[in-house]
Order: structure tokens, then C-alpha cells, then sequence
């Protein structure tokens, strides 16, 4: 009889469950939960919305159900594809500045050290410069409030500085060598976002233009730039979006009309309900015959990619790097009622020759598509070409029937892998810790008078040669627990001293002065002059 024991128990168990769901949802009914009285969903709701009814009608406890809409859509969202997002009310401003052309602000660029808000540049015609505010000041009150210690950060900074233009916020001021604290009340204005971090010449004919992201004045700055650099006799060009994120396909398609000839495919995008749109050139760039080389790496992504796709398909131009991010989704933003917002993926876009170069996803799984990165660099994708694996096998043909690929990004067509000669333990210690950024400043606090007489690059990098800069150095990373260990210094040292440099300038020159000293070396702008001496404007086997 023990055999028939559990299966037994199992069935009273089973038994007893049910009767007591069927009492309770009875019991239910006689506390006064009318359900056939109740007001019924409009007919020809979703699922979705007959389900926040209910919730919101008979659920036990009073909800906020603003809030639970959120999470619910959230939630949704989040099973679909990896950009498709939810934007709560409260960033949706500045979550749209960073592709916007302005923000309303202060005009201020700043870095938070020791738990103090320093001002490391003051924009020109902003309204911090035109009350008096100076680079190296300190901010330690906002609105006679103390505004300084652990708990501050980038994003609390943020929201008491930026606010509606015309809006005044009142600041209190340390500056070296003021005892008093200074006061001074600031009215807020429009601060222009500045995509085109640098178009300077790299070589007497060629000129460098480096592109942060494509936002709303990415085309008006780019074209800009390429005029600027015409006229100091650039006649072949490299263009720089290594890092660049994306942003708006308009803007994209605007700057590659530029180098290609009338009927020339820049990209074509479609989707379930998005019927599909084709973008050709109209033939009036003005940059057609002009020689040119487009820079990416693996965090170039999107516009970006549609940018290399275009000039690679149609043998415009080389690009070289490494293997592009792989987005090759379209998204279009669409507002709700209460100032939110959500970016859904209505499209695909594809390069010319046909090919989507979205890396593959799974739904509803973002954490193994955004590790992607880390995957590439544990199996050595950044330093060797080789280990390099596209996941569509479909080959697809260029202008000049080059063979290219699909499937997780755009392949570049020379391969230069990260240079890692440099990287020792105590490098990657002091750069990590953001020491040689921390000394950087410190360093131009402590110079600034004779740093602000300084009016180029040129001349900036020979002053700071004379100095001892690295024994500075080496002492302030000591302080913060870092001991120098010479045989890794020596190995670091010419890219210790690039850093160093690099960020010294930017403090005094801003990004003209920074990203010369930068770049010093730079093995994929030195193959880019290289290749852009014997290049032509196609390329073919």
C-alpha cells in the first residue's frame, strides 16, 4: 500500500488546491466585487489595454498606474529588439540635445576632481563668458546652496546648470588665487553642440575632419569644414569616424552626396510599414573628384556605417580600421502624451549593394548583443584580422564588382589593429584611474598664466618638451598610490607623454589644440596619408 501513498497525497494536495481558488474567487464575488456590474473594457481594446483595466479597477491595492504603464512598456520593449527604447519625460530633453544643435545652458564645459566641480573651458559668446566666468574657476554653490562633496555627479551638475533659456542660476565661485568667494548670477541661453570635433591639415594637401556624431548641424559643420580646409589647399581628404555613434540618416546622406556622382545609391532602407526608401546622389557635390579615406572602428555604428557603406560600395573611397558595430536598424521616435517618448526600429537599412549589416540579435536578450564588444576583444578582433567573423556568407559586389559581406558590420578594406606596444601595468593603471586627465588639469591650474600665452599647438608641444613633465607626472601618480615603475615607463613613455600633452592643450586650446597632439603617430591616419598619395578616385582590384 506505501506504493499508492504519494500519488495519493499528490491528489488530495491537487484537490485542495483547487477547492481553495474556487472558494476564494467565490469569496471574492461576496465581498461586493460586482464583475458583472463592473464597467467592461471598450469593445476592441487590446489584450494589453483590457489588462491595465482590470488592474486599475479590482486590484487589491491603489496603484500608480502612470508608473505601471511605464514598466509595463519598458517590459515590451525590451522584448523586441536592442534599440528600441523607453524615454521618461524627465530625460527625454536630454536624451534628444545630444543630436540636437543646441542646448539652453550655462556655457561651460566642466570636470568634477576632489568632489568640486571645475570649470575646464568656457565657451566663446556663451553667458558664463560674458559675466566673467574663467577657465580654473571652481563652482561651490549653486542657488546659495553648498554645492560640493560625494554626492555630486555628472548628471546632479546637469540638471542645476542647464534649465529654460532666459532662467537665471546663481553661482558661487572659488578662484586660485581670490580668497573671497565670488558671486555671480547667470542667465541662461542657447549653447551651440559642436559634431565636428576638429578639420585641421595633416599634410600640406590633405585634410583631417573628425565627426562626433550626425545630429541636426552635422552636414552645415561638415561642409564647413571641407570649405575651411579647401581653401588652405587641401586637396584630398580623410574623414574620421572612429567612435562616432550615429544619429540622424539625413544628415549622413547629405555629407556622402557630397563625393559621389548623380544616381549614385547611398543607402536604401525598409521595413513591414516603412515602404522602402531609396537615397541616390543628385550629382552637385562639390567634392566629387576629390580623393578620400573614411577611418572606423568597432564603435562606429549606424549613420556612421550607412557613411563607410556608401563610399566602399560604390569604390569612392578606402576605408580602413577596424570592423564596424553592426547597427543596421532605423528608428523613428514617437511621442506620448505625457512629454515621454520611445524609439521603435521601423526599418532596416541596406549599403548599395544590397547588404544589412545588422549584427545578429536575439529577441528580448540585449545583455549578449551589447557584450558583443568584450566577445570581439577576448578572441583578439582588434589587434588581428584574422579573427575577424562576419555571419552572412552572401557575397555582394561593389561598383567595380569588388566582393564584400554582410552580417555584423562593415569589414574595412585595410586592417590596421589597435597598437598595444605601449600598454604596460602601469600605464593602463594611471590612464584607468583617469590620473594622467587629473594631472593634466592640475597641471594647467597651476601654469595657467604662462599656458594662456600660448596661441598654437605648434608651440604648446615644443614648450611643454622643455619641461619636465614626466617627472611631474610620475610624482602626482605616486601621491594618488601609483609607484613609478621605470622599466614600464620607459616602454609607455612616448604615449604617456602624447597624453599628457594632449590634455594639457585642450585646456588652453580647446579641440584645435588637442586632437593635433592626439593623433601624433596615429597609425591609421599615417596609413591614410600613405594611401591617399597613390590613390585615385575609385577604387578597384
Amino acid at each position: 500500500m506505501k506504493k499508492f501513498v504519494i500519488p495519493i497525497l499528490t491528489i488530495v494536495a491537487l484537490g485542495i488546491g483547487l477547492t481553495l481558488g474556487t472558494v476564494l474567487t467565490k469569496r471574492s464575488n461576496s465581498l461586493g466585487i460586482n464583475t458583472i456590474g463592473m464597467k467592461q473594457p471598450a469593445s476592441g481594446e487590446s489584450k494589453i489595454d483590457q489588462f491595465m483595466h482590470f488592474v486599475d479597477a479590482t486590484y487589491v491595492d491603489t496603484l500608480d498606474m502612470d508608473e505601471l504603464s511605464e514598466d509595463v512598456i519598458m517590459t515590451l520593449l525590451s522584448e523586441l529588439d536592442p534599440h528600441s527604447s523607453y524615454i521618461p519625460a524627465e530625460d527625454l530633453e536630454a536624451v534628444n540635445s545630444e543630436l540636437e544643435g543646441s542646448f539652453n545652458g550655462i556655457g561651460v564645459q566642466f570636470n568634477i576632481q576632489e568632489d568640486t566641480i571645475n570649470i575646464v573651458a568656457v565657451i566663446s559668446g556663451g553667458p558664463s563668458e560674458s559675466v566673467g566666468l574663467l577657465a580654473g574657476d571652481r563652482i561651490v554653490e549653486v542657488d546659495d546652496s553648498v554645492f560640493v562633496g560625494k554626492e555630486i555627479n555628472n548628471e546632479k551638475v546637469l540638471k542645476r546648470l542647464r534649465g529654460p533659456k532666459g532662467s537665471q542660476v546663481k553661482l558661487g565661485i572659488k578662484r586660485r588665487g581670490t580668497e573671497e568667494l565670488l558671486e555671480y548670477t547667470i542667465t541662461r541661453g542657447e549653447i551651440p553642440i559642436k559634431v565636428v570635433d576638429i578639420a585641421y591639415m595633416v599634410t600640406p594637401v590633405t585634410g583631417l575632419i573628425r565627426i562626433s556624431k550626425f545630429g541636426e548641424n552635422t552636414y552645415k559643420e561638415f561642409i564647413s569644414a571641407l570649405a575651411t580646409l579647401r581653401a588652405q589647399s587641401a586637396t584630398r581628404y580623410i574623414v574620421d569616424l572612429r567612435e562616432n555613434s550615429g544619429g540622424y540618416m539625413d544628415q549622413v546622406i547629405n555629407m556622402a552626396n557630397e563625393f559621389l556622382e548623380k544616381g549614385d545609391m547611398i543607402v536604401y532602407a525598409e521595413g513591414k510599414s516603412y515602404p522602402r526608401y531609396e537615397a541616390h546622389a543628385n550629382g552637385k557635390g562639390s567634392f566629387k573628384d576629390a580623393p578620400i579615406v573614411v577611418l572606423q572602428d568597432e564603435f562606429s555604428a549606424s549613420a556612421s556605417e550607412i557613411f563607410a557603406g556608401a563610399m566602399q560600395d560604390n569604390d569612392r573611397g578606402l576605408i580602413i580600421g577596424r570592423r564596424s558595430f553592426g547597427k543596421g536598424l532605423v528608428q523613428q521616435q514617437f511621442p506620448f502624451s505625457d512629454g515621454s517618448a520611445m524609439r521603435l526600429t521601423v526599418a532596416r537599412y541596406y549599403t548599395p549593394s544590397g547588404r544589412c549589416i545588422q549584427k545578429p540579435y536575439e529577441m528580448g536578450n540585449d545583455e549578449d548583443y551589447m557584450l558583443d564588444i568584450l566577445h570581439r576583444y577576448e578572441r583578439g578582433e582588434f589587434v588581428n584580422k584574422d579573427s575577424i567573423h562576419l555571419t552572412d556568407s552572401v557575397p555582394y559586389y561593389t561598383k567595380n564588382r569588388r566582393i564584400v559581406y554582410g552580417g555584423g558590420g562593415i569589414m574595412p578594406d585595410i586592417f590596421i589593429g589597435r597598437d598595444t606596444t605601449y600598454n604596460t601595468p602601469y600605464f593602463n593603471k594611471v590612464v584607468n584611474y583617469a590620473y594622467t586627465y587629473q594631472f593634466a588639469y592640475a597641471y594647467t591650474d597651476k601654469h595657467r598664466q604662462e599656458l594662456n600665452t600660448i596661441k598654437t599647438w605648434q608651440e604648446m608641444s615644443a614648450y611643454l618638451d622643455k619641461q619636465p613633465l614626466l617627472k611631474d607626472f610620475t610624482q602626482f601618480a605616486a601621491q594618488k598610490g601609483v609607484e613609478p615603475n621605470w622599466t614600464d615607463i620607459k616602454i609607455s613613455e612616448k604615449a604617456l607623454m602624447r597624453l599628457l600633452k594632449a590634455y594639457i592643450t585642450r585646456n588652453i586650446l580647446d579641440d584645435e589644440g588637442f586632437y593635433p597632439l592626439f593623433f601624433e603617430g596615429d597609425p591609421m591616419i599615417e596609413r591614410a596619408i600613405k594611401e591617399l598619395e597613390t590613390i585615385g578616385t575609385t577604387i578597384s582590384e
